[in-house]
């Protein structure tokens, strides 16, 4: 203040702007004033606790389900590549996996309705040399 006195704790005087402004406070500054009292965000908090929950167990479901088909391609390409195959397969073409007598796994380019050992699955070779499964009726 610029005359040093100091006001009554009642007296509402603005220090910065040298005047009196208990009217444009957003709340109450006299004791008839109505009491400020905190909301209740509990229910506000439950429906945020709520939607974050289901977001993250979404999230959390795609980004499994991404990994299972992941470690599904992974197997695929680990079960192909380790069988026997004597030609070099073509990028494209679909091949059809067998486990022989010996328990070994081939790759063949016979169909399964026309060989009689046990049929592990079709593959077929894309341009990644990936193999991806594949449907025996293509």
């Amino acid at each position: 203040m610029k005359n040093g006195a100091k006001k009554p704790d009642l007296v509402v005087f603005n220090e910065e702007t040298q005047q009196y402004d208990a009217a444009l406070k957003p709340y109450g500054t006299s004791a008839s004033a109505p009491a400020i009292k905190p909301l209740n965000t509990a229910t506000w908090r439950n429906d945020g606790v709520i939607r974050v929950n289901k977001k993250i167990k979404s999230e959390f479901e795609e980004v499994k389900k991404q990994y299972e088909m992941l470690m599904e391609k992974f197997h695929y390409n680990d079960l192909v590549y380790n069988s026997k195959f004597n030609f070099e397969p073509n990028i494209g073409e679909i091949y059809h996996l067998y486990q022989g007598k010996n328990q070994d796994n081939f790759l063949s380019i016979i169909h399964p309705d026309q060989c009689n050992f046990e049929y592990l699955g079709s593959f077929r070779l894309n341009s990644d040399k990936m193999w991806e499964k594949s449907d025996v009726s293509n």
